[in-house]
């Protein structure tokens, strides 16, 4: 019996059988190659992989990777934040909170997956997606956070943390791009104050596209004035984009 055949055999043994196929379960056992993780609940994986755009097929997997996001997304902000408390002592809670917003966001998890090659691993629909860049970038930060979450919960914190420090956090303090501030809403945040300015107000222009493909348009107010106009595939992109915008216009 080959390795492939050994996997799908104890995955019966398990679990129902009619819930993960063939095509799934190989791209699930390279994965657990690829990391060097023993995956032992093969279905969360199958799940952390489920873009839901893939179950607009006739699948037999019900859920997608969404609720596996949410918790990969908590369990990575911990692991990072305990990280950062440990390895800078002397530095206060502006600096760890913004150091970590820095490992933890959108940009740093994609560049994550990108160095895992997770995209090889994806299930989901290239109709929906079509390959777009700023598609593939959200989806693969959303399935690395899911990811994540599997692992938490099939091998616990110790073996997640590992996973984390070597995929997302050890890369960046080598490159030093942790250091670099993406926060441009706090840091138009910081330059109102500055300037005795109201606070930045983010207004929604328009939301528009399917819920897999939505677009979303922001415009800064600040003092009844409008500023600047950003666009991205969620509400919070798009609030950066426009703040990065707005302080392009507002500082000298």
């Amino acid at each position: 019996m080959n390795l492939l055949n050994k996997f799908l055999d104890l995955f019966q043994k398990n679990y129902e059988p009619t819930l993960i196929s063939e095509f799934e379960a190989k791209k699930i056992l390279k994965l657990s190659k690829r990391l060097g993780i023993n995956f032992g609940n093969t279905l969360l994986y199958a799940k952390a992989l489920t873009h839901r755009s893939y179950l607009e097929k006739p699948t037999s997997l019900i859920k997608s990777n969404e609720r596996l996001e949410f918790l990969g997304d908590a369990v990575l902000g911990a692991i990072v934040a305990e990280t950062l408390f440990t390895k800078f002592l002397s530095e206060d809670e502006g600096f760890l909170t913004k150091t970590r917003s820095h490992i933890v966001d959108k940009n740093a998890l994609y560049e994550a997956a990108t160095r895992i090659g997770l995209k090889q691993y994806l299930l989901y629909d290239k109709r929906f997606i079509k390959d777009t860049e700023e598609g593939i970038k959200t989806i693969l930060s959303d399935c690395m956070e899911a990811l994540i979450g599997a692992i938490y919960l099939d091998k616990k914190i110790d073996v997640t943390k590992n996973f984390v420090l070597k995929w997302i956090v050890n890369p960046n303090f080598d490159s030093g791009k942790y250091q670099i501030d993406k926060n441009y809403k706090g840091q138009l945040l910081e330059y109102t104050h500055s300037e005795k300015l109201s606070p930045p107000n983010y207004v929604i222009v328009s939301s528009d596209g399917p819920d897999h493909k939505k677009e979303f348009v922001v415009e800064v107010q600040i003092d009844n004035k409008s500023f600047g106009i950003g666009n991205g595939k969620n509400k919070k992109s798009a609030e950066q984009a426009a703040a990065k915008t707005t302080l392009k216009q507002l500082r000298p």
